[in-house]
């Protein structure tokens, strides 16, 4: 089995209680996989300072901030001021995780559309890419991120992806429309169980350039670990499997994926795993 370097989880929830007390391992099995970098993705304002604490005390590890659709009633003002300081920090790459998720409604459907609104506003005065959840709302959220294409577009750099649709869901029609207008498409490890056929469709034949892998750890285990806690040490199976299923060698997969979280993230050149740099 070859072993990979330079792959980026570009989503992930280290800070999850599920962690509690061997994050730090977690990180270092990581590493020691071929693992980068890390994104720890924020989904409320507790988390999400968490997630930034994270990113400022272990290595190649970046932050984003955001309150999740299912926490959207929660948002107050002063939360959202909070949230706005820690944007700032320099460890944050991204407002994420926003959206909609009329699936569950766990947050009424208006108070969703609103915080999801006011964050893609912050996210526009950052300058900031955006880290997205929608399900069960793919039209209604295409139909807001457009606009938020069409307002944020014209002082963006024409390399830099707008935004990432985090473990898409959708078809390929759907996954090509978001690509349009500047949005990447990302692949858990829910691509490998036996019933995701729309997902692996998406994952064979989305462009290569718009496409980024991530764990969703400790959530959406891939197939030969289902039962178990996910981590991002377990991307590798998901970059397998897409390799397979594209034909695509698995460092082309694995390299090409990669920077394409780079170049969402503005991380710059790939970094090399702890003790893997030159």
């Amino acid at each position: 089995m070859s072993h990979l370097q330079g792959i980026i989880d570009s989503h992930c929830h280290l800070q999850d209680p599920k962690f509690d007390g061997d994050g730090q391992a977690v990180v270092q099995r990581a590493h020691e996989a071929g693992i980068s970098a890390l994104v720890v993705v924020g989904y409320d304002l507790d988390s999400s300072r968490r997630a930034v604490a994270m990113a400022g005390s272990l290595e190649n590890v970046y932050a984003t901030v955001g309150v999740h659709p299912h926490d959207s009633k929660t948002l107050t003002p002063s939360d959202s001021d909070a949230l706005a300081r820690l944007a700032h920090d320099p460890r944050v790459v991204a407002i994420g995780e926003i959206g909609l998720d009329f699936y569950r409604n766990l947050s009424p459907p208006d108070h969703q559309r609103q915080a999801f609104r006011e964050q893609l506003d912050l996210a526009r005065t950052l300058r900031l890419p955006v880290v997205i959840h929608a399900r069960n709302a793919g039209d209604e959220a295409f139909e807001i991120l457009s606009a938020h294409a069409e307002s944020t577009k014209p002082e963006w750099p024409a390399h830099r992806p707008l935004g990432v649709m985090h473990c898409f869901a959708g078809d390929l029609a759907l996954a090509l429309r978001y690509i349009e207008i500047g949005f990447l498409i990302s692949i858990a490890g829910a691509v490998t169980y036996p019933n995701a056929e729309q997902t692996r469709a998406v994952a064979r034949d989305v462009p290569l350039p718009s496409m980024v892998i991530e764990t969703d750890a400790p959530y959406l285990t891939p197939q030969s670990r289902r039962g178990q806690r996910n981590e991002p040490a377990y991307i590798i199976e998901t970059v397998r499997f897409i390799s397979e299923l594209r034909s695509e060698p698995l460092q082309v997969i694995a390299e090409s994926t990669s920077a394409n979280a780079a170049r969402l993230f503005a991380l710059g050149r790939v970094p090399q795993p702890a003790g893997e740099r030159p």
